[in-house]
């Protein structure tokens, strides 16, 4: 079986490019030195550490994230651009250089929180405001059934003393148990005997006859 010359040559010049591409890919991958990156993940207000943030780079699919001190530290090569998300937070992009003098890099990264508006959304059970209107106008009133016994006062009372604490109600009781704290840490509880304004108004209670019985 014969080959021509010209064929041969075309082979052997494919050959050699694809060796010397390869030669080529691997110097450049070796020339890359491994840097260990590490650092600190602050907040806005670059007081609070950020804790749960996402930290990779995403051509080579490896990554870490930071622990509740807000520290994290990884492998990279030079070049690699390593990535930080968090949710509720911007993303930022850190690149790491070229050339780096020794093996290390240390960050401090503030992180910026990202505020998304959405627009004001209506719910109606109809489409257009006018429709909803003349549906209230034509409604009839006599037609709905309205029990008045469960509008009794026993029947409120006992709805009231069943229902749970409001979160207004909730938070004047932890206001008030935490202003009751602060006191009781820089000094004694205040005693009502010992008021002199108390016994004032008590004595102005006792003079206007606020204790006597009202048959």
């Amino acid at each position: 079986m014969k080959v021509s010359i010209p064929y041969l040559s075309i082979f052997l010049f494919f050959a050699l490019l694809a060796v010397g591409t390869q030669n080529t890919n691997a110097q450049n991958t070796q020339e890359k030195k491994v840097i260990q990156l590490s650092g600190i993940i602050l907040n806005a207000d670059s007081t609070t550490a950020v804790a749960g943030v996402n930290v990779y780079v995403p051509t080579k699919g490896r990554g870490t994230s930071s622990n509740h001190f807000g520290y994290f530290s990884m492998p990279v090569a030079e070049g690699d651009s390593v990535v930080f998300s968090f949710v509720g937070l911007k993303n930022q992009t850190f690149k790491v250089p070229q050339t780096v003098e020794g093996d290390k890099i240390s960050l401090v990264l503030t992180m910026v929180q990202d505020e998304i508006a959405l627009g004001e959304i209506e719910v109606m059970p109809y489409p257009t405001e006018e429709e909803f209107k003349q549906a209230v106008l034509a409604m009839n009133i006599e037609d709905i059934p309205l029990d008045r016994g469960n509008l009794s006062p026993q029947m409120l009372l006992r709805w009231a003393e069943q229902m749970p604490a409001s979160g207004n109600e909730n938070f004047r009781a932890f206001q008030s148990g935490q202003m009751q704290q602060i006191q009781d840490r820089y000094g004694p509880r205040s005693f009502p005997l010992l008021n002199p304004f108390a016994w004032a108004e008590f004595i102005k209670s006792i003079k206007r006859g606020d204790l006597k019985s009202k048959d």
